[in-house]
């Protein structure tokens, strides 16, 4: 677990260094970080999903898992609960971009994406962290610019990322066959298509409501799983 514990302590090393610089810049400089998340978000996510689409095995398991996951997410109201959770806690300056905005695009963006799935498994299973600490420097450098556009409150996504790297790690200790490189390519796809949603999101494209879209990632989990039972 020593990759992804230093991965989530550069996630708040970067958030705290991104809220100091944050204060020496003014807010039409604000603005243009903030119009570059949403652009970087957007060719990330269109690069996860250009990326592992012709690999899939199942090209049409994403379009049901996104349509029912968002069916879920919004009876649930996630977004909106989520929104109410994370921005009330948060004193609003005029032109303040909204902190749930950007922990939902961090999240994604620390959490999807092969560094961040592959190495807990290879460090669970060989002790192996060299994915994690490459992850590790990537989202130092992620954070702190996120930091600058929406502050102190992105180290929040920490404990997100240590949760989601600690599942896989789990998982392979218990059963090395536990993820397959099929399931792994499911989830960047659908992880994809939530990152280009945030960018859409940031820059005021539309709002895709992308937390709600998150039980997206369970169906194509159940999905696997009702198949190895099968199987």
């Amino acid at each position: 677990m020593l990759g992804t514990i230093v991965n989530t302590v550069t996630i708040i090393a970067g958030a705290v260094m991104g809220s100091y610089m944050k204060r020496g810049i003014k807010p039409p400089y604000q603005q243009a970080l903030f119009n570059a998340m949403g652009l970087c978000s957007l060719a990330l996510g269109v690069n996860a999903f250009c990326q592992n689409m012709p690999k899939s095995n199942y090209p049409v398991l994403f379009i049901v898992s996104l349509a029912a996951g968002s069916l879920i997410g919004f009876m649930l109201n996630l977004d909106g609960k989520f929104k109410k959770l994370v921005d009330r806690r948060k004193k609003k300056k005029d032109g303040d971009a909204p902190l749930s905005e950007g922990l939902s695009t961090g999240i994604l963006l620390y959490c999807i994406g092969t560094f961040s799935m592959v190495g807990p498994v290879l460090s669970a299973l060989y002790g192996d962290n060299t994915y994690l600490y490459t992850n590790a420097t990537l989202d130092l450098i992620t954070s702190a610019v996120l930091a600058t556009t929406y502050g102190i409150g992105m180290v929040w996504a920490a404990p997100v990322l240590f949760c989601w790297q600690g599942m896989f790690y789990l998982m392979a200790k218990l059963s090395a066959d536990a993820i397959s490189d099929d399931l792994r390519t499911e989830l960047c796809i659908v992880g994809g298509v939530l990152i280009v949603a945030s960018g859409l999101s940031i820059l005021k494209i539309k709002d895709c409501k992308t937390i709600n879209m998150l039980p997206a990632f369970l169906i194509i989990v159940l999905f696997f799983l009702a198949k190895s039972l099968v199987g």
